[in-house]
């Protein structure tokens, strides 16, 4: 078993890198709302929307409902796990609104989700039933031609899987079952790479190298792996930087912040209803109509993923326009800009700032002897069994079904 163990190397710029889709082979597609409305960027507009939308009369409720093939107002549906919400027709819903929960929007990008299985097409129930206190998600951005940006992020937070552009990639969690338990990894990848870098090995450093290394292909997310246990070490340690910053102090972490000097501030109140975002490079500043942010690093304003900037992405979904017209469930949204925006938004050039700083050490990690595929043929560890690219089956408690019912799952 020992020889099955060394695996093969290679060049870590070759074409036979293992892509992530092996080396955490479970996989979710992205949630898919089927309505707009069902997501804020605040909580407070989502439970205005819910007591619109419950005491509308029948007619209109069907119109503000956005009724698609998948879901609509008398639709049965099972309740997502975890959440305390109702099964029962939604035609027959008169209750309080279920408290919004926190999710990743994309790629850095909080905001808030209405948990009600029954007014969301594809919720991913295998998602929520893993969501806890020690899971992370690692989240693929899609692939884009010529894009320099990251290919993954990771969070704390349950993930939507929405892509700025291109194709969506897949959602990834690190665990398989709730409580930190049965790392999502292809089995005997931890043998191996604690057999070359030392028993130190687990599956958060895992995710670390994972997280500091992948780049994006055509073919999907590719993951050098290092030969050289002083590679690997330097990787997991800039992985572990990197996930200090995205899970922005989840997860008993700190808060990510610049040093002082390089923190960005208010210079000049954000009006109440920006409807520009601009940059001045020659003095660091960010600039909301007469609002003004500063420093602001380059780096902070450039980040894009998928060739989409991040920060402009982020303010347009705050200030744009409900999409479903002045008399839709869109429509209910906050008419002045929210102090809470100005914090987050302070903190997210700070989360971007910083990871620009990180990504040319990122870069350098493509450089030495690698593991390549065919070594992990080699040692056994692909192919990945089928099993391990399904969900782990869940024996332990009951869910609600439609109307009340409970199924064992």
């Amino acid at each position: 078993m020992a020889a099955r163990a060394t695996g093969g190397s290679g060049d870590a710029r070759g074409d036979d890198a293992p892509l992530l889709d092996d080396l955490m082979p479970w996989s979710v597609r992205p949630l898919r709302t089927g309505r707009h409305w069902v997501t804020a960027p605040d909580a407070a507009s989502l439970r205005a929307r819910w007591e619109r939308l419950v005491r509308a009369p029948d007619e209109e409720r069907e119109r503000l409902f956005r009724p698609t093939r998948s879901r609509g107002p008398r639709t049965p549906v099972a309740a997502l796990p975890g959440q305390a919400t109702g099964t029962g027709r939604f035609d027959h819903e008169s209750g309080p609104c279920p408290e919004p929960v926190r999710i990743a929007h994309g790629p850095f990008d909080e905001q808030w989700l209405l948990p009600d299985h029954r007014l969301i097409d594809a919720a991913r129930p295998e998602l929520w039933r893993v969501a806890d206190g020690q899971q992370l998600f690692a989240v693929e951005h899609g692939y884009v031609p010529r894009d320099t940006g990251p290919a993954l992020s990771v969070t704390a937070l349950l993930p939507d899987g929405h892509s700025p552009a291109g194709r969506p990639g897949r959602i990834r969690p690190l665990y398989r079952r709730p409580g930190g338990l049965e790392p999502n990894l292809a089995p005997g990848l931890l043998a191996l790479l604690r057999h070359h870098h030392g028993d130190g090995v687990t599956d958060r450093s895992v995710l670390a190298w994972i997280l500091a290394a992948t780049r994006s292909s055509p073919a999907g997310c590719v993951v050098p792996l290092p030969a050289d246990t002083a590679r690997w070490s330097a990787g997991v340690d800039l992985g572990a930087e990197l996930l200090r910053v995205q899970l922005r102090g989840s997860r008993g972490g700190e808060r990510p912040r610049l040093p002082g000097g390089r923190r960005p501030y208010v210079r000049a109140p954000v009006p109440p209803a920006p409807t520009s975002l601009a940059y001045d490079a020659a003095d660091e500043v960010l600039v909301l109509d007469t609002g003004r942010i500063s420093p602001v690093p380059a780096g902070a304003w450039e980040f894009r993923v998928g060739g989409v900037r991040m920060l402009e992405l982020w303010f347009a979904r705050r200030v744009a326009a409900g999409g479903d017209g002045a008399d839709g469930l869109e429509g209910v949204r906050p008419r002045a800009w929210l102090q809470e925006w100005t914090s987050e938004l302070l903190e997210l050039i700070t989360v971007l700032a910083l990871l620009a700083e990180l990504r040319p050490r990122q870069e350098a990690l493509a450089d030495g002897p690698a593991l390549t595929a065919a070594g992990l043929r080699a040692a056994g560890v692909l192919p990945v069994p089928a099993a391990a690219r399904r969900p782990a089956s869940v024996l332990d408690h009951r869910e609600e079904g439609p109307d009340g019912q409970f199924a064992l799952l």
